[in-house]
């Protein structure tokens, strides 16, 4: 038997974080059994889904390195219609579904509670179909739906506890429980590897499989991914959108190694490894059902140390994109004439152990492409103090005559106009750098100084001193 998992998102907004990992997890699974990965975007949801979010998964899909070389598909669940509608009849046929016309609000007067399922009311009153009627599978009264599940055992559902849910609407259309069940199965899904929030929906699903005469695939329910609160994440509240951290400039390397750390670990004391040990290492079986939390702090961290790991030049390659901008990225403050790819490839070095994520690239060399620096108040009210003035003086007349101007010298000369004034080096060069570069932080000074070149230093030094005045 040829193991089929798939991937099965909505296009109803961007790409959530718990969705790549599920697809990661696939990819990998299937990848380790010889089998195929399949990717079904479930389109079925016409007032929801956006032309635009179906581009959205396939982008998103390629970003985390699942290409289309590496997938079967994509395959659009609308296009399954005939299939979702020949399944009710066999199912209306065997007699295991009725027709419901109850509301909500119709349920809850019975019941008294709007946490109770649907009570069976329609059971026994041989409705036709006909508009506000949907369809109903009949549950078993007894007994137990027992699931085979590769992360939670082998967990079993009382029947007696299951209501009669809906598997297709008035409109004759399928709902999710039925549709997902008929693509699967249509497309010979053996292993249905999916988050923890459709746990419940599994048995419902099962009984529906052997309903249709089908054999129910393997389950593995990957743990929730939850936020510092240890509430779900939530589009609502979290930042959740793959898209949104490719923006803000975390590698899909990153994403790769931290989504799979969530529930499960690579051998000995490490986290940050090369994807061709996750792959090789990486067991459905040892994922751990508990919550999973998604730490914002950690995965900047990893993105950091992925950042310096980099070779100089494939990082100011993946700094391209924040440099000119694209239909995502918002354009640098720079006119595109004044940016010199030589002097960003010379101070590169430094920003690249000191930014977290690409998008950080921008404040910290912005000072050299700009014909004026952006100057933070808040910096320059904390460096811009008493004496101030009288040292950029100092330093005006000292740098005008400096030979050669490079870094080493820049440093030795400040340390002396500094200790002329009785200041230290932190001190001294304080307002210097405010003048220069518009903030209190950011990259060395003096190699800043030495790519930014003697007129532009002196022109900005000038200029602060003149504010001052």
């Amino acid at each position: 038997m040829t193991v089929r998992v798939r991937v099965a998102p909505s296009p109803t907004g961007l790409f959530h974080v718990g969705t790549a990992r599920i697809a990661l997890q696939n990819w990998i699974f299937a990848k380790q059994h010889g089998g195929v990965l399949v990717l079904r975007v479930e389109d079925t949801d016409a007032s929801r889904n956006q032309p635009e979010w179906v581009d959205a998964i396939y982008s998103a899909m390629s970003w985390l390195g699942i290409t289309p070389d590496q997938y079967e598909g994509p395959y659009l669940q609308s296009s399954y219609a005939a299939e979702h509608h020949a399944a009710t009849e066999k199912l209306a046929a065997s007699g295991q579904t009725y027709f419901c016309d109850c509301t909500r609000d119709m349920v809850q007067a019975r019941t008294g509670s709007q946490h109770q399922g649907y009570d069976g009311f329609c059971r026994q009153r041989g409705l036709t179909a006909g508009p506000g009627r949907a369809l109903r599978f009949r549950t078993p009264d007894s007994g137990e739906t027992r699931i085979v599940d590769l992360i939670r055992g082998e967990p079993a559902f009382d029947n007696a506890l299951m209501e009669d849910f809906v598997i297709a609407r008035a409109d004759g259309s399928a709902v999710f429980l039925l549709a997902n069940v008929v693509d699967d199965a249509s497309m010979g899904i053996t292993h249905v590897i999916r988050g923890e929030d459709h746990l419940s929906n599994t048995p419902k699903q099962q009984l529906l499989w052997q309903a249709l005469g089908y054999e129910p695939p393997v389950w593995a329910h990957l743990p929730l991914i939850v936020n510092e609160q240890r509430r779900k994440l939530s589009k609502r509240r979290d930042k959740v959108a793959l898209e949104s951290y490719r923006d803000e400039g975390y590698l899909p390397e990153t994403m790769r190694n931290y989504l799979m750390l969530l529930g499960w670990a690579p051998s000995g004391d490490r986290e940050i490894v090369p994807w061709s040990v996750i792959e090789e290492e990486f067991r459905i079986e040892d994922v751990n059902p508990s919550p999973a939390f998604f730490d914002l702090q950690k995965l900047r961290a990893f993105n950091g140390e992925y950042l310096r790991a980099l070779p100089v030049e494939q990082f100011v390659a993946a700094c391209q994109p924040w440099l000119v901008g694209t239909e995502t990225i918002p354009a640098p403050p720079w006119q595109p004439a004044d940016f010199d790819p030589a002097a960003f490839a010379e101070v590169a070095p430094l920003a690249q152990s000191r930014v977290a994520v690409l998008a950080e690239i921008v404040p910290n060399v912005d000072f050299l492409f700009l014909a004026e620096p952006v100057t933070d108040e808040g910096s320059w009210s904390k460096a811009m103090k008493a004496g101030s003035a009288e040292l950029l003086d100092d330093a005006i007349e000292a740098y005008q005559e400096l030979s050669p101007w490079r870094a080493e010298e820049l440093k030795a000369t400040t340390e002396q106009v500094g200790a002329a004034r009785g200041l230290k080096l932190g001190k001294a060069q304080a307002p210097i750098r405010v003048a220069v570069t518009g903030r209190t932080v950011g990259l060395p000074l003096f190699e800043s100084m030495a790519v930014l070149g003697r007129e532009r230093t002196l022109a900005r030094l000038r200029a602060a001193r003149s504010r001052l005045s």
